[in-house]
């Protein structure tokens, strides 16, 4: 009885064990997505930028041709 106590230990410490490196190979996985995702972000990121600057360049063209016809 003691030895088919010890195979279903050894059959769950097995498990636990794949389950493990499967999780890991999902985290792996993930932090690469993760990068990707960061990468995505900072060039969104860089036009969001870049179209506040335009829109805010023309509101102040605007502006200054608003105050000139005044």
């Amino acid at each position: 009885m003691n030895l088919e106590l010890l195979s279903q230990l050894e059959g769950k410490v097995q498990a636990a064990l794949e389950t493990i490196e499967l999780l890991k190979m999902e985290l792996d996985d993930q932090r690469k997505v993760n990068v990707d995702l960061k990468k995505d972000n900072e060039g969104l990121t860089e036009q969001l930028e870049m179209w506040n600057d335009k829109v805010n360049g023309l509101l102040n063209r605007i502006n200054t041709e608003v105050k000139g016809a005044f």
